[in-house]
């Protein structure tokens, strides 16, 4: 018997095989519908000019469905614009359904596949999809639904469907209970994903309460909201012939000429000619599309590919900004070096692409590896973590390609440097290429590898600058010390060979301490008395004023220089050198 073809619906695809969207373990469960909330909840606050403020709870309320599983409850609250409540069963419930999908934006989600995967992921192992609550500007209130997922229609369904009174103007709340189990730090880690999420987000204020940890509050570093650029075309040279004829049927009986103008970015009346010259007939100009056979087609892509053709425009392009993210590395922890580095934006493979590169060493901070281990990457796309399949990534390939031994670094051949480093790498572009459905790691290609290289190169001639200046500075003081301990020695043994009296003897051994820089302890002594005299003066001076009306006093003049950066470093309060000057005049007769 033959077998019998089926028809099934992309929610039942993905029903199936939801590993290939995050879902592929208890732990990258959680972590994966937490991303697709928050990024949800970002994009909505950035389209609306919303500064965001959210708040995360992720707690565990007991054994889970499953073998080896805690059922964790995961909730996200946002100040963002709300979804109508006609909406809720289509952003919740059915796969594909985007606005941002195929637009070519900067935006963290496109495709309109992760929270309606996190909510078939809830519906699969609690029997119970997710728990919406929405406001918008135009609704008196808040609406409270639970929205499943119609898996053989791809369907959105909504459930207990009520209207609350809800004390905000606007906003989401959306709830998930799932099977899965909660981990804190380490690539996969909620911490890690949270703070990366505040690092390349300035403008967001982020609360946080994870299971029994006290609660934490990240407030904005930027009341800048980021103005997502305008979606850009495609560029022909970046499709297959498959990829251009499904493009071409979208613009229904256009002519050939007109989609070819209007459907790509950067092609113009000059290309078009240009087409005509590399063996496109110029009678498929003005055919409609729905006329044009696959044969034509071919050839017309044919001719498109072997002409060149304008870069398209870098504008589609946003950044965070040299100067927010180096306010925004700062919210991680107490730093004791950073090297920040924007770089304009590139085009690589033809499709416009944007590098930032943070590189920071914290004085206090748990998760940072010691010298003998390797850097911790933080790697971004579209201003989202990516936290799985490390080795296969672009941004990692690019960092193990780079001699960090030139720059003062210990490393291996081509694996990431060793020290108390954290490495945060940000590529944003309307077309990143990932390698799975799931976005976990971008595809690498040899010009976005390069372009991240240089990125890399750029911030690591800061960090060796500084790691040098720290290399001779401590050389310096073991030189130093070397010569205050044998000194002294050397100057008793010359005072007796000459006969010195031992008041000369002392003022050498001062004077030693001077050259050395070791006088600061003087210094400081000379200047807690000057700062005595000034007030001293001030209540004086105040006192005549009070009593005569008129103005007088003394006059205190106080000059103080500190050490450069290439000055010896003392132990305690010993640093530097500081040179003082004190002057006191005697008040006018009045």
């Amino acid at each position: 018997m033959a077998s019998k073809i089926t028809q099934h619906s992309t929610a039942e695809y993905f029903a199936k095989n939801l590993q290939q969207v995050g879902f592929s373990s208890p732990v990258k469960a959680v972590l994966t519908t937490l991303k697709e909330s928050v990024d949800n909840s970002l994009d909505a606050c950035e389209e609306a000019g919303i500064l965001p403020e959210l708040e995360v709870v992720v707690r565990r309320l007991g054994n889970g469905s499953a073998k080896n599983t805690e059922l964790v409850e995961v909730i996200v609250d946002d100040n963002g614009p709300g979804i109508d409540a006609d909406d809720l069963a289509s952003v919740f419930g059915e796969y594909l359904s985007s606005s941002k999908f195929g637009r070519g934006r900067c935006s963290r989600g496109q495709q309109g596949i992760g929270i309606s995967a996190a909510t078939t992921w809830a519906q699969l192992t609690n029997a119970a999809g997710v728990k919406v609550t929405s406001k918008t500007k135009a609704m008196r209130k808040a609406v409270k639904a639970q929205i499943d997922v119609d898996i053989k229609a791809n369907k959105g369904l909504v459930k207990n469907k009520e209207t609350i009174d809800w004390d905000r103007p606007h906003g989401t709340r959306v709830q998930f209970c799932i099977d899965g189990r909660v981990q804190l730090n380490g690539d996969g880690g909620i911490l890690t994903y949270l703070e990366g999420t505040t690092l390349v987000n300035p403008h967001l204020t982020l609360k946080y309460k994870l299971l029994d940890n006290e609660a934490v509050e990240v407030k904005r570093v930027s009341d800048a909201v980021p103005e997502v650029p305008p979606p850009t075309l495609p560029h022909p040279h970046t499709m297959k012939l498959g990829e251009f004829m499904t493009h071409a049927h979208l613009f229904g009986k256009v002519t050939l000429d007109n989609f070819l103008r209007k459907g790509f970015s950067r092609v113009a009346d000059e290309a078009i000619k240009g087409f005509v010259q590399h063996g496109m007939p110029k009678s498929f100009l003005h055919k409609a599309l729905t006329t044009v056979s696959e044969a034509e087609f071919k050839t017309a892509f044919q001719a498109i590919q072997s002409t060149e053709l304008q870069n398209p425009s870098t504008r589609s392009v946003m950044i965070v900004g040299e100067e927010a993210l180096s306010k925004s590395i700062q919210r991680l922890g107490e730093v004791d070096f950073f090297s920040v580095v924007a770089r304009k934006p590139r085009i690589c493979d033809f499709k416009p692409v944007a590098v930032e590169v943070a590189i920071a060493r914290f004085i206090k901070k748990p998760n940072l590896s010691d010298e003998a281990e390797q850097i911790q990457l933080l790697r971004f796309a579209n201003r989202v973590p990516l936290q799985f399949d490390k080795a296969a990534c672009a941004i990692t390939q690019a960092v193990e390609s780079v001699n960090w031994r030139a720059y003062g670094l210990q490393q291996s051949k081509d694996s990431l440097p060793l020290g108390p480093y954290v490495f945060a790498i940000s590529v944003v572009s309307p077309f990143i290429k990932f390698k799975n459905a799931s976005k976990e790691t971008i595809d690498a290609s040899d010009e976005l590898v390069e372009e991240i290289r240089r990125a890399l190169m750029q911030a690591g001639q800061k960090l060796s600058r500084h790691i040098k200046r720290e290399v001779r500075a401590a050389d310096l003081e073991r030189k130093l010390q070397h010569i205050e301990k044998f000194g002294p020695i050397l100057v008793e043994a010359l005072g007796k060979i000459v006969n010195a009296p031992k008041a000369r003897v002392k003022r050498a051994e001062d004077g030693l301490a001077k050259l050395l820089g070791r006088d600061s302890r003087d210094a400081e002594k000379e200047l807690a008395e000057a700062e005595t005299q000034l007030e001293k003066v001030k209540a004086k001076q105040k006192g005549t004023s009070s009593d005569d009306g008129e103005g007088g006093g003394e006059e205190v003049a106080i000059e103080a220089a500190s050490a450069s950066d290439e000055a010896p470093i003392g132990a305690d309060e010993r640093r530097g050198q500081l040179e003082m000057e004190f002057k006191v005049e005697e008040p006018e007769e009045v």
